[in-house]
């Protein structure tokens, strides 16, 4: 799915489809909105069935037989009113309250009507939505396939006791310790006053490229010193701090 990167740093919104349109929003704008809040929903909409595979299981569901779409359509975003996803979509969708219909070819798809129009979401819609958040959040789909029952079961417990063990600790911020580093690294042209105003994506990105031209910087310290590393034997993308971030 193409998508200019260079429009997501500079935070212009996502045209996901009629009637959504996709903000990216600013460190100051998560901040005021909750940081757990926002990213505990961010995650809920990008999930698919082995992320929640306890949980469905609990509801009669079996976690890997149920599609990513009809775990959206069917569970995940009637979670969320406009109030919730404003931060993200502003006034409309209003996901939690859109109708889902089954067309005569036996495709399932949301509908909300509004002034302008009507917003529909299908699988595709919905596909290019997901893929928008992880990209804007550095998300990746979990791929992992339970092959046999052993490995489903020990799944779901793995889920369970990670859940039992979370669920009484104290939350602590991630984003806290993004942006005390990056405020007090050099090379990092933000403080800790103008920082807030960076959008989340150009943020990560920040930090990730730091981090490469750090490491960037101290292989070719460590090899032209005559006495660290062999630069012949690193890979060329770990040298070029201004290659693609991963």
């Amino acid at each position: 799915m193409d998508t200019d990167q260079l429009k997501l740093y500079r935070g212009s919104p996502v045209s996901i489809c009629d009637g959504i349109e996709l903000h990216i929003p600013t460190l100051d704008e998560i901040c005021s909105y909750g940081e757990d809040k926002y990213y505990s929903m961010v995650h809920m909409l990008c999930s698919t069935g082995i992320d929640l595979c306890w949980q469905l299981e609990e509801m009669g569901i079996p976690f890997d037989e149920i599609s990513d779409y009809l775990l959206f359509c069917q569970i995940l975003r009637r979670q969320y009113t406009s109030d919730d996803t404003r931060i993200l979509f502003g006034d409309q969708p209003d996901l939690s309250a859109m109708e889902l219909y089954v067309d005569e070819n036996s495709h399932i798809f949301l509908f909300q009507p509004y002034d302008d129009g009507s917003i529909i979401i299908n699988e595709d819609v919905y596909l290019r939505l997901v893929t928008m958040l992880r990209k804007i959040h550095g998300l990746k789909r979990d791929d992992r396939v339970a092959g046999t029952k052993s490995c489903r079961m020990a799944f779901i417990e793995d889920a369970k006791m990670e859940y039992e063990a979370r669920k009484n600790e104290p939350s602590k911020s991630t984003l806290l310790q993004m942006v005390s580093t990056m405020t007090n690294m050099e090379g990092f042209k933000r403080d800790d006053t103008t920082v807030w105003a960076m959008n989340i994506y150009a943020f990560m990105d920040s930090v990730k490229r730091i981090a490469k031209i750090r490491n960037s910087t101290l292989l070719m310290q460590s090899g032209y010193s005559g006495f660290g590393v062999d630069l012949n034997k690193i890979k060329q993308e770990e040298l070029n701090y201004m290659g693609e971030l991963s």
